[in-house]
């Protein structure tokens, strides 16, 4: 599908699309500005700092890791944990006791030594097969909009970290970003 003759309205365009209707699709626009099209493409690895087993709130870390950020008016982030023991997920970001509840359903519903078998992978420690599952479940990588310079959430939502190892150790990330700079 392509857009054929934009025509742009306040915060709304007018497209009509290739397979032959007219759509309203809303896009954010400051109505002060016209965009100047200057794309931006951008990747940069970072380091998370070594956490103990659980689910951790990382998103100002990330976000002051990534100072590339801070150019893009409208754009997308993706982040990219480069690891199987570890995971990144989105949820809420007041209440601590989210991420303990998180922590105590996944170690209980994937554990070190079920008692329905036994794990054949175990050269790592009990721990490491357990969270290569954990990893799976919650998945490696997240897909962020960003507006302004900064990582546009809902107002109680945060990034975790989720480290489902006991001795994990520092965990890397690659953030690829792009979007409009002008």
């Amino acid at each position: 599908i392509r857009i054929i003759d934009p025509v742009w309205t306040n915060e709304l365009c007018v497209a009509t699309w290739r397979v032959g209707f007219t759509a309203q699709v809303p896009i954010f626009r400051p109505a002060a500005r016209r965009y100047g099209y200057r794309m931006e493409m951008f990747q940069r690895d970072l380091t998370l700092e070594a956490r103990p087993r659980g689910f951790h709130l990382v998103t100002r870390e990330i976000e002051n890791a990534i100072p590339e950020l801070r150019s893009l008016r409208i754009g997308l982030i993706h982040l990219l944990i480069r690891h199987t023991s570890a995971s990144l997920t989105l949820n809420e970001n007041a209440s601590p006791d989210v991420r303990r509840d998180f922590t105590s359903w996944i170690d209980a519903s994937v554990p070190e030594r079920p008692t329905s078998h036994a794990w054949t992978h175990t050269t790592e420690g009990a721990d490491d097969m357990p969270a290569h599952i954990k990893g799976s479940i919650t998945g490696f990588d997240l897909t962020i909009p960003v507006r302004n310079g900064r990582f546009h959430l809902g107002t109680w939502q945060g990034i975790y970290l989720c480290e489902h190892r006991d001795h994990g150790g520092a965990r890397s990330l690659t953030a690829t970003g792009w979007g409009d700079s002008g």
